[in-house]
Protein backbone atom coordinates (compact mmCIF):
# COMPACT_ATOMS: atom_id res chain seq x y z
CA UNK A 1 0.00 0.00 0.00
CA UNK A 2 1.58 3.69 -1.17
CA UNK A 3 1.82 5.98 1.67
CA UNK A 4 -0.30 9.04 1.66
CA UNK A 5 3.06 11.29 0.74
CA UNK A 6 3.08 9.20 -2.17
CA UNK A 7 -0.38 9.35 -3.03
CA UNK A 8 0.11 13.23 -2.93
CA UNK A 9 3.40 13.01 -5.18
CA UNK A 10 1.69 11.09 -7.93
CA UNK A 11 -1.52 12.83 -7.60
CA UNK A 12 -0.06 16.40 -7.77
CA UNK A 13 2.51 15.31 -10.68
CA UNK A 14 -1.43 14.22 -12.43
CA UNK A 15 -2.74 17.77 -11.44
CA UNK A 16 0.66 19.65 -13.05
CA UNK A 17 0.49 17.67 -16.24
CA UNK A 18 -3.43 17.92 -17.00
CA UNK A 19 -2.87 21.65 -15.78
CA UNK A 20 -0.17 22.22 -18.51
CA UNK A 21 -2.41 21.08 -21.02
CA UNK A 22 -5.16 22.85 -20.55
CA UNK A 23 -2.79 25.81 -20.72
CA UNK A 24 -2.32 26.54 -16.98
CA UNK A 25 0.33 26.17 -14.27
CA UNK A 26 -0.32 23.75 -11.25
CA UNK A 27 -0.92 26.25 -8.80
CA UNK A 28 -4.04 27.82 -11.28
CA UNK A 29 -6.27 24.46 -9.64
CA UNK A 30 -6.51 24.06 -5.55
CA UNK A 31 -6.06 20.63 -4.91
CA UNK A 32 -8.73 19.82 -1.72
CA UNK A 33 -7.88 17.21 -0.17
CA UNK A 34 -11.48 15.67 0.71
CA UNK A 35 -10.79 14.28 4.21
CA UNK A 36 -14.52 12.72 5.13
CA UNK A 37 -14.41 9.51 7.25
CA UNK A 38 -10.75 10.24 7.78
CA UNK A 39 -9.43 10.45 11.63
CA UNK A 40 -7.32 13.10 12.91
CA UNK A 41 -3.91 11.29 12.40
CA UNK A 42 -4.65 10.55 9.22
CA UNK A 43 -5.27 13.74 7.87
CA UNK A 44 -2.57 15.48 9.84
CA UNK A 45 0.11 13.57 7.28
CA UNK A 46 -1.73 15.07 4.23
CA UNK A 47 -1.40 18.73 5.52
CA UNK A 48 2.16 18.26 6.75
CA UNK A 49 2.50 17.20 2.96
CA UNK A 50 1.50 20.44 2.27
CA UNK A 51 -1.88 20.22 1.60
CA UNK A 52 -3.96 22.64 4.11
CA UNK A 53 -7.15 23.03 2.22
CA UNK A 54 -9.26 19.82 3.64
CA UNK A 55 -13.14 19.25 2.24
CA UNK A 56 -15.83 17.80 4.08
CA UNK A 57 -19.17 16.38 2.68
CA UNK A 58 -20.92 16.54 6.76
CA UNK A 59 -20.72 19.42 9.29
CA UNK A 60 -20.54 17.37 11.96
CA UNK A 61 -16.83 15.96 10.63
CA UNK A 62 -15.76 19.38 10.60
CA UNK A 63 -17.04 20.10 13.99
CA UNK A 64 -15.04 17.28 15.60
CA UNK A 65 -11.87 17.86 13.04
CA UNK A 66 -11.66 21.61 13.41
CA UNK A 67 -9.86 22.48 17.01
CA UNK A 68 -7.78 18.86 17.29
CA UNK A 69 -6.46 19.90 13.34
CA UNK A 70 -5.62 23.48 14.77
CA UNK A 71 -5.12 26.73 12.98
CA UNK A 72 -3.42 26.24 9.48
CA UNK A 73 -6.02 24.32 8.07
CA UNK A 74 -8.54 25.97 5.42
CA UNK A 75 -12.30 24.21 5.64
CA UNK A 76 -14.18 23.49 2.60
CA UNK A 77 -18.06 22.08 3.22
CA UNK A 78 -18.39 20.19 0.08
CA UNK A 79 -21.58 18.11 0.84
CA UNK A 80 -24.76 19.03 1.14
CA UNK A 81 -25.92 21.91 3.71
CA UNK A 82 -29.30 22.05 5.36
CA UNK A 83 -29.96 25.50 6.78
CA UNK A 84 -30.10 24.71 10.31
CA UNK A 85 -26.60 23.65 10.71
CA UNK A 86 -25.53 26.79 8.85
CA UNK A 87 -24.92 28.54 12.08
CA UNK A 88 -22.14 25.89 13.05
CA UNK A 89 -19.42 26.20 9.76
CA UNK A 90 -20.26 29.96 9.54
CA UNK A 91 -17.09 30.97 11.06
CA UNK A 92 -15.15 27.46 10.76
CA UNK A 93 -15.12 26.85 6.57
CA UNK A 94 -13.25 28.93 4.18
CA UNK A 95 -15.86 28.31 1.40
CA UNK A 96 -19.38 26.44 0.95
CA UNK A 97 -19.57 24.61 -2.34
CA UNK A 98 -23.07 23.36 -2.17
CA UNK A 99 -25.13 26.03 -2.04
CA UNK A 100 -28.59 25.12 -4.04
CA UNK A 101 -31.37 26.82 -2.94
CA UNK A 102 -32.57 31.02 -2.42
CA UNK A 103 -33.39 29.46 1.50
CA UNK A 104 -30.25 28.33 1.88
CA UNK A 105 -28.14 31.33 0.51
CA UNK A 106 -30.57 32.98 2.71
CA UNK A 107 -29.48 31.53 6.16
CA UNK A 108 -26.00 32.04 5.28
CA UNK A 109 -26.13 35.40 4.83
CA UNK A 110 -27.95 35.76 7.80
CA UNK A 111 -25.76 33.62 10.02
CA UNK A 112 -22.59 35.46 8.27
CA UNK A 113 -24.49 39.15 8.86
CA UNK A 114 -24.44 38.05 12.77
CA UNK A 115 -19.99 37.41 12.74
CA UNK A 116 -19.38 39.83 10.21
CA UNK A 117 -17.92 37.18 7.61
CA UNK A 118 -18.86 37.39 3.81
CA UNK A 119 -19.03 33.76 3.26
CA UNK A 120 -17.40 32.95 -0.07
CA UNK A 121 -19.86 30.10 -2.11
CA UNK A 122 -20.37 28.42 -5.23
CA UNK A 123 -23.38 27.31 -6.64
CA UNK A 124 -24.08 23.88 -7.02
CA UNK A 125 -25.57 22.24 -10.41
CA UNK A 126 -26.61 18.95 -11.52
CA UNK A 127 -25.08 19.07 -14.86
CA UNK A 128 -26.27 15.66 -15.43
CA UNK A 129 -29.46 15.79 -13.93
CA UNK A 130 -29.36 13.04 -11.82
CA UNK A 131 -32.07 12.14 -9.27
CA UNK A 132 -29.72 11.09 -6.79
CA UNK A 133 -28.09 14.46 -6.83
CA UNK A 134 -28.42 18.00 -5.31
CA UNK A 135 -28.23 21.11 -7.14
CA UNK A 136 -30.09 23.11 -9.18
CA UNK A 137 -30.63 22.68 -13.43
CA UNK A 138 -28.14 24.57 -15.37
CA UNK A 139 -31.30 27.17 -16.41
CA UNK A 140 -31.97 27.93 -12.76
CA UNK A 141 -28.43 29.02 -12.31
CA UNK A 142 -29.08 32.77 -13.61
CA UNK A 143 -32.29 33.23 -11.72
CA UNK A 144 -30.67 32.18 -8.40
CA UNK A 145 -27.42 34.28 -8.90
CA UNK A 146 -29.63 37.13 -9.36
CA UNK A 147 -31.57 36.51 -6.01
CA UNK A 148 -28.47 36.11 -4.63
CA UNK A 149 -26.54 39.49 -5.74
CA UNK A 150 -28.24 41.70 -3.50
CA UNK A 151 -27.08 39.79 -0.65
CA UNK A 152 -24.38 41.21 1.55
CA UNK A 153 -22.87 38.55 3.42
CA UNK A 154 -22.47 36.02 0.10
CA UNK A 155 -20.06 36.06 -2.06
CA UNK A 156 -20.56 34.17 -4.82
CA UNK A 157 -17.11 32.75 -6.59
CA UNK A 158 -18.25 30.27 -9.27
CA UNK A 159 -19.57 26.91 -9.56
CA UNK A 160 -19.26 23.33 -8.69
CA UNK A 161 -21.22 19.94 -10.13
CA UNK A 162 -20.73 16.22 -9.01
CA UNK A 163 -20.50 14.68 -12.26
CA UNK A 164 -22.08 10.52 -12.22
CA UNK A 165 -19.79 8.21 -11.35
CA UNK A 166 -18.53 6.22 -14.44
CA UNK A 167 -15.43 3.74 -15.45
CA UNK A 168 -14.76 6.05 -18.05
CA UNK A 169 -13.25 9.20 -16.81
CA UNK A 170 -13.82 10.52 -20.55
CA UNK A 171 -17.60 9.89 -20.16
CA UNK A 172 -17.75 13.21 -17.90
CA UNK A 173 -15.81 15.00 -20.14
CA UNK A 174 -19.22 16.69 -21.78
CA UNK A 175 -20.72 17.86 -18.07
CA UNK A 176 -17.46 19.55 -17.25
CA UNK A 177 -17.53 21.39 -20.32
CA UNK A 178 -21.03 22.48 -19.81
CA UNK A 179 -19.79 23.55 -16.37
CA UNK A 180 -16.82 25.74 -17.63
CA UNK A 181 -19.35 27.46 -20.67
CA UNK A 182 -22.81 27.70 -17.90
CA UNK A 183 -19.65 30.06 -16.04
CA UNK A 184 -18.66 32.32 -19.20
CA UNK A 185 -22.70 32.34 -20.62
CA UNK A 186 -23.39 33.85 -16.68
CA UNK A 187 -20.27 36.39 -16.33
CA UNK A 188 -21.16 37.31 -19.76
CA UNK A 189 -24.60 38.48 -18.23
CA UNK A 190 -22.80 40.90 -15.94
CA UNK A 191 -24.63 40.30 -12.85
CA UNK A 192 -24.29 43.27 -10.35
CA UNK A 193 -22.23 41.88 -7.79
CA UNK A 194 -21.53 38.47 -9.37
CA UNK A 195 -17.84 37.85 -10.77
CA UNK A 196 -17.24 34.43 -11.08
CA UNK A 197 -13.58 32.57 -11.70
CA UNK A 198 -14.15 28.95 -9.71
CA UNK A 199 -15.03 25.54 -11.30
CA UNK A 200 -15.09 23.32 -8.46
CA UNK A 201 -15.64 19.91 -10.35
CA UNK A 202 -13.54 16.57 -10.74
CA UNK A 203 -12.97 14.03 -8.16
CA UNK A 204 -10.17 10.92 -7.52
CA UNK A 205 -11.60 9.16 -10.90
CA UNK A 206 -11.93 12.22 -13.21
CA UNK A 207 -9.96 14.92 -12.25
CA UNK A 208 -7.63 15.07 -14.89
CA UNK A 209 -10.45 15.52 -17.49
CA UNK A 210 -11.93 18.22 -15.63
CA UNK A 211 -8.91 20.48 -15.33
CA UNK A 212 -8.31 19.92 -19.25
CA UNK A 213 -11.87 21.33 -19.12
CA UNK A 214 -11.51 24.01 -16.54
CA UNK A 215 -11.37 23.22 -12.97
CA UNK A 216 -10.04 25.21 -10.71
CA UNK A 217 -10.91 23.32 -7.95
CA UNK A 218 -10.83 19.45 -7.74
CA UNK A 219 -11.74 17.14 -4.95
CA UNK A 220 -9.82 13.99 -4.07
CA UNK A 221 -10.26 11.55 -1.64
CA UNK A 222 -9.77 8.17 -2.62
CA UNK A 223 -6.81 9.01 -4.43
CA UNK A 224 -4.97 10.97 -1.50
CA UNK A 225 -5.98 8.44 1.72
CA UNK A 226 -6.70 5.31 -0.21
CA UNK A 227 -10.61 3.62 0.20
CA UNK A 228 -12.64 5.28 2.40
CA UNK A 229 -13.73 3.18 5.97
CA UNK A 230 -17.55 3.30 6.78
CA UNK A 231 -17.45 1.95 10.37
CA UNK A 232 -21.32 1.88 10.49
CA UNK A 233 -22.04 -0.41 7.69
CA UNK A 234 -20.05 -3.71 9.09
Amino acid sequence: MQSIKENIRLVEEKVCAAAQRSGRKQEDVLLLAVSKTKPVETIREAVECGLTSLGENKVQEIMEKYEPMGPGVHWHLIGHLQTNKVKYIIDKVDMIHSVDSLRLAEEIDKRGAAKDIVMPVLIEVNMADEESKFGVKPEEVETLLRQLSSMSYICVKGLMTVAPFVEDPEENRVYFRKMRELLVDMNAKKIDNIIMDQLSMGMTGDYEVAIEEGATIVRVGTGIFGERYYPDRG
